[in-house]
């Protein structure tokens, strides 16, 4: 067995049509897009390269044949934000082989040591978080669009070559064919009653405007977060371009305090049910069945991919109300009759919380592994988010006007 940089277009088709050796058979597995995996290592389409850089490498056998594959990168904007330099690693595909595993590991592991980094998360993306993040360990179903799946036994050999549990993100699903509790409804009448309370669904004509409240409000929610870094407006933008094929405006909520953005949810249809027809390839006649599928409505699921607001406002119940516009728009698409709260770390108690709330139920779990490179340095868990973050923010703003 030996190592190869993907660089040539040889390396890059291996890289990519690996998948099809390792998942041949599995009846849940989903091949991502090859134009979405190449645009992750395209310093032309991913913004991450301006503070970063990433590689990649194929592992072949002496015949050489693909076996395995990994990336890894370097967020320089996040990198230095833990107790020690931290890069990434993700993309990891291989045959049920530890010394296979333990050579794509130490590869990764050996790139990031050269440029200063001392630990590697993984496997995550060169990216934001909301795609290709954490290891599938419980739950191998269907996976919603973004979401890793993996062979269960790839946690064995993330475990035995000294990756440590960061933190965990579970998903759950919630039954849109059932009634929401009653509960909840009455937060969400009470939370409307409000005057000062406006909900606006997305919309493209306004896109630049609502992209820049997004950025406000989700600055704002997570900034109490130990690595906390600010949301960037032209990944934004691209995400929700690429996303523009069959995404939903009605499907994307904002809510208001008079006209300060204070809070937002995105949720997506779940297009794997659509690309699991197409393999990978985006050709003319993979479009036009893309169009054809989604005409016959084909996707019944959609994916809550990230929900934000800001600490000020966590206790106005502007959750529920942003639920039940969002549950009225839905009546109007009765093919939708599942739906995805995806995914939410046990650093946040919160999100949990609201989960158990609307009577959602627990499907999958990804761990977010770390690695420290020297024995020297002593790993922890990652933090919780603190739940009385509002008051935290207000005793912030009484310091600033002091």
């Amino acid at each position: 067995m030996h190592l190869l940089e993907v660089s040539s277009r040889k390396t890059k088709k291996q890289f990519l049509n690996l998948v099809d050796f390792i998942y041949q058979g599995d009846p849940y597995y989903v091949r991502q897009l090859d134009e979405e995996v190449e645009s992750v290592f395209d310093p032309a389409q991913n913004n991450f390269f301006k503070h970063g850089e990433a590689i990649r490498w194929l592992l072949v056998d002496d015949a050489g044949r693909a076996i395995g594959r990994v990336a890894s990168f370097i967020n320089k904007n996040k990198a230095y934000t833990f107790r020690q330099p931290t890069g990434g690693m993700g993309f990891f595909e291989c045959i049920d082989h530890e010394e296979a595993a333990f050579m794509l590991f130490n590869r990764s592991r050996d790139w990031l040591a050269e440029r200063g980094m001392m630990a590697m998360d993984g496997p995550i993306n060169f990216g934001e978080n909301d795609v290709n993040w954490g290891l599938l360990v419980d739950g191998f179903t269907h996976p919603g669009f973004g979401m890793n799946y993996n062979p269960p036994y790839y946690r064995k050999h993330f475990e035995n070559f000294g990756f440590k549990f960061y933190f965990e993100q579970v998903s759950n699903h919630l039954d849109l064919t059932k009634p929401f509790p009653e509960r909840f409804w009455k937060i969400a009448e009470w939370c409307m009653r409000k005057p000062e309370l406006s909900f606006r669904h997305f919309t493209f004509d306004q896109a630049d405007q609502f992209i820049r409240d997004m950025k406000e409000v989700y600055d704002d929610a997570w900034k109490f977060h130990e690595n906390f870094t600010p949301m960037e407006v032209a990944t934004l933008k691209k995400s929700i371009e690429k996303a523009r094929a069959f995404m939903d405006p009605e499907m994307i909520w904002f809510v208001y305090y008079n006209d300060e953005p204070i809070a937002f949810l995105i949720q997506f249809p779940d297009v794997n049910q659509i690309l699991r027809h197409l393999h990978g390839k985006l050709h003319l006649f993979n479009k036009l069945k893309f169009l054809w599928l989604r005409y016959r409505k084909t996707i019944t699921r959609t994916r809550i991919v990230i929900m934000g607001v800001k600490p000020k406002y966590q206790r106005y119940g502007v959750e529920s109300g942003i639920f039940w516009h969002l549950n009225e728009k839905m009546k109007h698409k009765p093919h939708i009759t599942e739906l995805e709260l995806s995914w939410v770390g046990d650093f946040n108690p919160k999100m949990r919380a609201l989960h158990e709330s609307v009577g959602a139920v627990f499907a999958k779990r990804h761990i977010t592994y770390r690695k420290i490179f020297s024995e020297e340095i002593s790993f922890s868990r990652s933090t919780i988010i603190p739940v009385d973050t509002k008051e935290k923010a207000l005793k912030q703003q009484s310091g600033e006007k002091k």
